[in-house]
């Protein structure tokens, strides 16, 4: 007891430090930060991964207002038609269908390819 008694002296702040009820309190916010399983770092990782999803779920829901507009512009047939020369290369009896690619495209599905 003597040497707790002279530190406190030398040191101040000591007492204070020292007092078991900031002890308790120091450890309680060491345990809910970083220990238990509701912590700070947790509580950051599951924002980012909230913050994705919310992203994700933005990226989608656009996706979802094209594809609509898609849906509603292909009840018309030309505009089928139209859409299956585009995207399938389909073609009348009459027709030829010559497809140009360019070197730079090829290179670039190349390399993504090989990724």
């Amino acid at each position: 007891m003597n040497f707790i008694q002279r530190y406190k002296e030398k040191h101040p702040w000591f007492k204070y430090v020292g007092n078991r009820y900031v002890l308790v309190l120091v450890f309680f916010a060491v345990w809910m930060l970083f220990l238990d399983n509701y912590s700070y770092i947790e509580h950051r990782v599951l924002n980012k991964e909230l913050d994705e999803l919310e992203t994700n779920k933005k990226y989608y829901q656009d996706e979802i207002k094209k594809d609509c507009l898609d849906i509603k512009r292909l009840n018309n047939p030309d505009q089928i038609e139209k859409y299956a020369r585009e995207k399938y290369y389909m073609k009348r009896d009459s027709e030829d269908i010559y497809i140009i690619e360019f070197e730079e495209d090829l290179l670039e599905e190349e390399n993504n390819k090989s990724l």
